[in-house]
């Protein structure tokens, strides 16, 4: 298997679902019964979708490509639920990673916004792009180069130097493994960040940023420990031993609630017996990469 896996061996149609897999409901789906547009414009380019990467109930995601580059684009949520319109969560979940990304524009290991997306002359203020990373999502026991962690806490540390957690850290595919073999760090829709308006805001609210921060390293020492155990200077034991309290209260809830989720695509028939993302039209693009065995990348040097 060569040493660096990337999405492009995993192209799937666009348009068609692979043999074997079921799409969502409608109102499991972002875009609902739609696709993401075949052609967009994004800074006076045009674009074509090349491949969908995921469509859940969140956001609809593909990579595009112009005659000179490629991009990431991300089409937040439209579908109403039962009658109830979802436009505007759309509209505030594009808002918000736009603005994560021009806070946090300049640092290295941070993709670069692309800016707005429109679609037929109509501006698309549910949808974001980015500068598209060629590489894989971070796989599991997978052994990335000994300049990984190093380099990705160097991120991190600039990252929270702006006021910015990221607060989805624990999650292994928003931490992409680029083909050179560098960190870079994805997907800020639920991160959190001081007020830069409200200086009676930021001061109120610095003691959550600091604990949020405080997550983000949990986790990054985590990923330490399941991919260069010799970095951590510790075992998983010892970190679980460490966890802060608000890291168990939120398990207490979002471990529930997937497991709800998941037994709900299993009853749908969208997902097979055993809950696996894999059986899923669609699924994030992290979990249609075999589970076996990233090879270690190559020593940095």
């Amino acid at each position: 298997m060569p040493s660096s896996f990337t999405f492009s061996s995993l192209r799937i149609p666009v348009r068609s679902e692979p043999e074997g897999v079921r799409s969502r409901p409608a109102v499991l789906r972002a875009l609902g019964a739609n696709d993401p547009p075949m052609d967009v414009e994004i800074a006076g380019e045009t674009f074509q979708l090349e491949e969908v990467l995921k469509h859940d109930s969140w956001a609809a995601t593909g990579i595009y490509a112009s005659s000179t580059r490629q991009a990431l684009c991300k089409f937040n949520r439209q579908q109403p639920i039962f009658g109830l319109p979802m436009r505007w969560l759309g509209r505030l979940l594009a808002t918000r990673e736009a603005g994560f990304m021009e806070r946090l524009a300049g640092i290295e290991g941070i993709p670069r916004s692309l800016g707005p997306i429109s679609s037929n002359g109509e501006l698309l203020d549910h949808a974001v792009s980015r500068q598209w990373i060629p590489g894989h999502a971070l796989a599991p026991r997978e052994r990335v180069n000994s300049a990984f962690f190093p380099t990705f806490r160097h991120l991190l540390a600039a990252v929270h130097a702006r006021d910015v957690a990221h607060v989805d850290l624990h999650k292994r595919e928003n931490i992409l493994v680029d083909d050179q073999g560098r960190p870079w760090l994805i997907d800020f829709q639920i991160s959190f960040a001081l007020p830069r308006k409200s200086r009676f805001a930021a001061t109120v609210l610095r003691g959550v940023l600091k604990m949020l921060q405080r997550c983000d390293e949990y986790h990054l020492l985590k990923h330490v420990i399941s991919h260069r155990p010799g970095q951590a200077g510790m075992t998983l034991a010892d970190l679980e031993g460490r966890r802060p309290w608000w890291i168990k209260a939120h398990r207490r809830v979002a471990v529930p609630f997937r497991c709800v989720r998941r037994r709900l695509l299993v009853t749908l028939g969208i997902r097979s017996a055993e809950g696996q993302a894999s059986s899923e039209a669609f699924p994030e693009v992290a979990h249609r990469l075999p589970q076996a065995i990233v090879p270690a990348e190559r020593e940095a040097g």
